[in-house]
């Protein structure tokens, strides 16, 4: 039986590997002069593989369908991912957060491995770009300079994040050429846009241990909280409390999103002014803007100040209570105004794809065309930031070859 897969990142390699070594017969196409580019990117180039965590973890931080990931999930679970990249030789180790990284703490490796598994299995890779694939019985794939014809396809195209490495949305117009249904692209997992100064003045700054609230004007309800680590950068903010947060905002629209920062969510309001009265006994006859360094890093000090209202000369033994309740107040609630998701270019997933109401959620088989697959991030599938996206990648991955197989 003769399996095109289209794709060679995470989702591709793993169906390739997996169907070949059931006894398919696969051809493995990518457009790149190499497999993997995205993942060899992935995790600041240390690949999260996965997270080491329960089944109902897992589902916690599927943010869309994860319903339809049941059955992909319980044949090949976070646990089984571990194993199998054990027994290709990549030995992994567990962080903070549960996220699993090879120990080497190189993607490149977990690539490499991925590659030698389907070479083990005897996959071909065809290193072109698909134009397009049209079935008359069996399944045309049109290169620009040649066709082949197959039992069956796999398409693990990607979405459209991070375009350099080779995800250009092909997936999805493949998917509408067969009459699938695809869910509009929406950057998740992306950096936010803000309308603030003080993200600018503070760019680069990196805040560890606050509390990030979003709150949804429309609805008057916080959509995401959770407490962790975040980074102001030159016209917002990134790092893995917005990552997460973005994959609630539905529609950045400018000023919809509030994002509310507890620098201190260890103090209550009146502990916290315990705490300033100390730090100003101690600095009496310094100025408001000298008498913050305990409280605050350095370069969120000068556009804190100014956010206070107060003169930044005033002596620290004049600041009166009424000042000080608003210094407590910005310490606990220091708000940003979102103006936009950063490119879609610059997110981590793609929110969106080919919709799951289409695809055998056992099989990853197309419901409308038989013999048609989905892998990974062309699925209208996405998570948190922490491993969980690469997961869905390699259990849909794993449907999908044994679909292949069974079906």
């Amino acid at each position: 039986m003769r399996l095109a897969v289209i794709g060679g990142g995470a989702a591709g390699l793993t169906a390739a590997g997996f169907a070949a070594s059931y006894g398919a017969s696969v051809d493995l196409y990518e457009k790149n002069d190499r497999c993997g580019v995205k993942l060899r990117i992935t995790g600041k180039g240390r690949c999260n593989v996965t997270n080491n965590c329960t089944k109902e973890e897992f589902f916690d931080n599927v943010v869309s369908n994860p319903k339809f990931l049941y059955s992909a999930y319980s044949n090949f679970d976070s646990q089984a991912v571990m194993s199998f990249f054990g027994s290709l030789g990549v030995p992994l180790k567990t962080e903070r957060g549960r996220r699993v990284f090879p120990v080497s703490d190189k993607a490149a490796d977990i690539v490499e491995a991925l590659i030698g598994f389907c070479r083990k299995n005897g996959v071909k890779t065809v290193r072109k770009n698909v134009k397009k694939i049209v079935k008359n019985g069996l399944f045309a794939v049109v290169c620009s300079d040649r066709t082949e014809y197959y039992d069956k396809v796999v398409i693990a195209t990607g979405g459209v994040s991070y375009p350099k490495t080779g995800s250009t949305g092909d997936g999805y117009t493949f998917a509408k050429s067969f009459g699938h249904t695809v869910t509009p692209p929406q950057p998740s997992l992306v950096p936010l846009v803000c309308e603030d100064k003080l993200c600018r003045e503070c760019e680069g700054l990196s805040l560890r241990n606050v509390t990030l609230t979003c709150t949804d004007a429309a609805s008057g309800r916080a959509v995401y909280k959770e407490q962790g680590e975040m980074l102001f950068t030159s016209n917002g903010v990134s790092g893995p409390l917005v990552l997460s947060a973005s994959a609630h905002m539905k529609n950045a629209d400018a000023g919809r999103y509030a994002l509310h920062i507890d620098l201190k969510p260890a103090l209550d309001e009146k502990t916290l002014d315990s705490r300033i009265l100390s730090d100003f006994a101690e600095n009496i006859n310094k100025n408001f803007s000298n008498s913050c360094s305990a409280l605050l890093p350095s370069k969120l000090i000068a556009p804190f100040v100014e956010r206070t209202g107060i003169d930044p000369y005033k002596k620290v033994n004049a600041v009166t209570a009424a000042e000080r309740k608003k210094i407590v107040s910005l310490l606990k609630d220091l708000t940003l105004t979102v103006r936009s998701f950063a490119p879609i270019a610059e997110a981590v997933v793609t929110r969106g794809g080919v919709s799951v109401k289409e695809i055998d959620p056992r099989s990853m088989q197309s419901k409308l065309v038989p013999g048609l697959y989905f892998a990974g991030e062309v699925i209208d599938v996405d998570a948190y930031t922490g491993g969980y996206n690469l997961q869905i990648a390699f259990c849909t991955a794993h449907a999908a070859a044994r679909g292949v197989m069974n079906e």
